[in-house]
């Protein structure tokens, strides 16, 4: 039998090409959610996931690629109930479809509590929960920014606090999603907006409060995001985290500034008491009064003083005290200065009769010569001179011009 051709008949990979054109042209398998548990998980080197999710009644092969697992929060593990989020497709050499996921949150309440751990371990290993690096709360904030949703409890009783401890705080708010996938990114967007406009006259705010009223794991799931956590610790300003009832702790609690139990707690702990405020500007009054009653008192006793003083009730009496004082420093001075001369004086004396004896004119004085050549110089010997020899005799009273006959030694 002659092999029989048929030339609209697909070939292997034309069909699976075609069925995996099919499928990601299908817009309902596009952007999807699928619930399941994780099975076969295995991570390779090259930073893609492959792994099975399956139910009571089927299974189907998934695979996440190394772009969506470094955005991942937690480590998926075998058993883990998940909501995986992403697209069908196939893949043409083996002819199997597959679901492609891009994002991956846990389901029921072991999943959640084993990411939750995960998380929390990794980021208060890099310091993030750290005492140290939370910052003190403004004592008197003038403007509140509260991220919530504006039609929870959770902003009608921080509004209701507020306006009965601190009516003169502004409160804006930041409306956002606080439940379900897209929660984390309302949440990150109000935070990343009030330090944007921190600096506004109009829009800047003291303080972040960040909530929602309490419920199921679940529900606030959207506060433990990583990325939420890390936008609070970057803020600039201080976040209060007031997340559910108290016995809920999401990651927003543990890296934020301070965890209030609840959102009312948040306004409480965030804003002085108007009562508290009155009471203490009443006992600065007070002490300020005292202050300047005890002052006025100081200076009134001051001025009593110098108003009785002599200077003021008896002038002349003063002034003549001055004078006795003055006259008797005059008299004290006049004497010390004729002392001084007095000593100075024959101080003097005594200088004049050193140098009287030993001047030389006192010894000529006395019947001596001084006999100099014609050029001045003293001849102190009679071996000096020579016959003939002109010399000048000096006497007390004058010289005299002589000339030698003879010498004799």
């Amino acid at each position: 039998m002659e092999p029989m051709s048929r030339p609209d008949a697909f070939r292997v990979g034309q069909l699976n090409e075609y069925i995996k054109m099919l499928l990601e042209g299908n817009p309902n398998l596009n952007d999807i959610w699928v619930q399941g548990e994780i099975s076969g998980a295995k991570l390779y080197s090259s930073g893609h996931l492959y792994f099975s999710l399956k139910d009571t009644d089927s299974v189907i092969s998934a695979v996440m690629f190394k772009g969506s697992m470094m955005r991942m929060e937690f480590d998926p593990e075998n058993g883990m109930k998940v909501l995986a989020h992403g697209r069908v497709s196939a893949y043409p050499p083996r002819g199997q479809y597959q679901f492609i996921a891009d994002r991956m949150i846990p389901d029921g309440a072991g999943a959640l509590a084993v990411a939750f751990e995960q998380l929390k371990a990794r980021l208060s290993a890099e310091g993030l929960f750290d005492p140290a690096r939370k910052r003190p709360l403004p004592a008197h904030p003038r403007r509140i920014g509260v991220v919530t949703s504006p039609s929870g409890a959770a902003v009608h009783d921080i509004i209701r606090v507020a306006k009965k401890r601190c009516p003169s705080t502004e409160i804006l708010i930041f409306p956002s999603l606080v439940q379900g996938a897209e929660a984390p990114t309302y949440l990150r967007g109000g935070i990343q907006y009030f330090n944007a406009v921190k600096d506004d006259p109009e829009q800047g705010v003291d303080l972040i409060i960040i909530g929602r009223g309490g419920g199921s794991a679940e529900d606030l799931w959207g506060f433990n995001d990583e990325r939420l956590a890390r936008a609070i610790a970057m803020s600039e300003i201080p976040v209060v985290s007031a997340v559910g009832h108290e016995v809920d702790f999401t990651i927003c609690d543990f890296v934020a500034d301070l965890r209030a139990a609840t959102p009312s707690a948040a306004a409480e702990l965030s804003l002085p008491d108007k009562g508290d405020l009155n009471r203490q500007v009443s006992a600065l009054a007070a002490r300020l009064s005292a202050a300047q009653a005890t002052r006025l008192k100081r200076y009134r006793t001051r001025l009593d003083q110098l108003t009785a003083s002599r200077v003021l009730t008896s002038p002349e009496g003063v002034w003549r005290l001055r004078r006795e004082t003055v006259a008797g420093l005059e008299k004290r001075l006049s004497l010390a200065v004729s002392r001084h001369l007095v000593s100075k004086r024959q101080t003097m004396e005594r200088v004049v009769a050193s140098l009287g004896a030993l001047n030389p004119l006192s010894v000529l004085g006395r019947g001596y010569a001084l006999v100099q050549s014609e050029e001045g110089r003293v001849i102190p010997s009679a071996a000096e001179l020579k016959a003939g020899e002109r010399v000048n005799l000096r006497f007390s009273d004058g010289t005299a011009r002589a000339t030698i006959e003879d010498t004799e030694t």
